[in-house]
């Protein structure tokens, strides 16, 4: 996905291409405070973006553990996993089959213990 996509579904202003930026750019999930200081807008016009973004399904997200909302653009379809011990986020890239009849599954977060957490 990129910002010439994009832009033929919503008009881009200067926040909505800083923020989209930032998530292109990104290989992992972000939360507002991984990215606040690298952008220069309040927390309010962030999350009004966020949830236009989210609307057109330009962004999707999830939340933690700690409960941060994370959010990223899907460049591919895969699920995530959660920690329960450290909070930390992996993407999971393998294919997780489930299904649900009836149902649309667009995101699958999984939770359980890292790999790090277990040998302590």
């Amino acid at each position: 996905m990129n910002l010439e996509n994009i832009s033929k579904t919503i008009k881009l202003t200067t926040a909505r291409k800083a923020i989209l930026e930032t998530f292109i750019e990104s290989s992992k999930p972000l939360c507002y405070e991984d990215i606040k200081d690298n952008l220069h807008m309040d927390k309010a016009t962030f999350y009004r973006n966020i949830t236009k973004f989210e609307e057109e399904k330009i962004i999707h997200s999830f939340e933690s553990n700690d409960k941060k909302r994370y959010f990223e653009i899907p460049k591919v379809k895969h699920s995530h996993f959660i920690c329960n011990v450290c909070s930390k986020i992996e993407c999971i890239h393998e294919k997780v089959n489930v299904n649900i009849e009836g149902h649309q599954i667009d995101n699958i977060v999984i939770k359980g213990i890292c790999p790090e957490c277990l040998k302590k």
